[in-house]
């Protein structure tokens, strides 16, 4: 399986990694596991902000999921060069929620679906937390961190 004829067979390219926010390291390389940083859903002048539940749908909000999880692909095909080599492992994905929004789990599956695609169905799923917040860091109504197996 290899993850760029996916993403060609889906008509899929990778943005540009999206710039660092604060003093921190995008991607941080330790005992073969690549750790990405949170990335939000926010695609070059593409900018969404709000809560899931009340400015956007679950269906907006599992797109944006996809979008945060390009961005994670984003940085770590600059960190390791071949996505071939790697594997999702844990996905963190923190969702800023209307107070009456309980299905983050499915906002999630935006980010995991992809994952499920690129990287071969079962194989290619991570573990993984949704957490519903507040507030995001400039009002991002997703954000996910991630970590990989690097071959």
């Amino acid at each position: 399986m290899n993850v760029y004829d996916n993403m060609k067979a889906l008509g899929i390219t990778l943005p540009e990694p999206p710039a660092k926010g604060g003093m921190y390291s995008p991607c941080n390389m330790a005992g073969g596991m690549a750790y990405i940083s949170g990335c939000g859903c926010n695609i070059g002048d593409d900018i969404a902000a709000g809560r899931i539940g009340s400015d956007f749908t679950l269906e907006e909000g599992q797109a944006l999921a996809r979008r945060s999880m390009l961005n994670v692909l984003a940085v770590l095909q600059r960190a390791v060069g071949d996505l071939n080599r790697v594997r999702p492992v844990k996905i963190l994905v923190f969702v800023s929620s209307d107070n009456d929004f309980f299905r983050q789990s499915d906002v999630a599956n935006g980010a995991s679906g992809l994952l499920y695609d690129l990287f071969g169905g079962e194989e290619g799923l991570p573990a993984r937390s949704a957490i519903g917040v507040n507030v995001l860091p400039g009002n991002l109504p997703v954000e996910i961190e991630a970590i990989f197996s690097v071959d």
